[in-house]
Formats: structure tokens, sequence, C-alpha cells
């Protein structure tokens, strides 16, 4: 796993927690040989932007991952740590 430092833990979620339509940055992976092998295969590597198409809150994520729609089972998201992106209200 990544080191992440302290001020910008608050701010890391889980991929498998995320809502449709977030976006934001790989900012760590946590498993095994297979498992980070297998991600990285399919466009999951530190600092790639992921968004969001599909969580139902069970059952595989939809997510877009580099031009690309991959499904990911649970257990899969559950081990990719997002830094969601920042909305801001522009009014100008």
């Amino acid at each position: 796993m990544t080191d992440i430092t302290a001020s910008t833990t608050s701010q890391i979620v889980n991929l498998s927690s995320l809502t449709a339509g977030t976006r934001g940055i790989v900012c760590a992976i946590c498993g095994g040989r297979a498992l980070l092998s297998r991600l990285a295969a399919m466009g999951f590597t530190i600092g790639a932007e992921v968004t969001v198409l599909q969580n139902y809150g069970h059952g595989p994520l939809i997510t877009m991952v580099r031009g690309t729609r991959v499904a990911l089972g649970r257990g899969e998201a559950s081990h990719i740590y997002i830094s969601p992106e920042v909305r801001s209200n522009d009014t100008a």
C-alpha cells in the first residue's frame, strides 16, 4: 500500500462506498500480488482518474477508468482507495 499522509486520510474512501457519478483519483490499492496485477492490467493504478457509473449497493460496480468501462466485484472495489473530486459550486 502507498504511504498516505495524515492530512489526506480523511478524504480517502474505498471505491465500493462511492455513489454513481462520483469522480476521483486512485490514491492506494491494498491486496496481494495477484490482485494488484489484475487491477493494474485493467487500468487501476495510482493517479488514475475513476468515475463510478453504477453502484446499487450490492453486486458489481461499473466504473470508467482510462476511457474504458470496467465492472468490479465489491471485494475488488473495497481494496481500491479513492480521493473523491471536490465539487465547487461556481456561480460566476
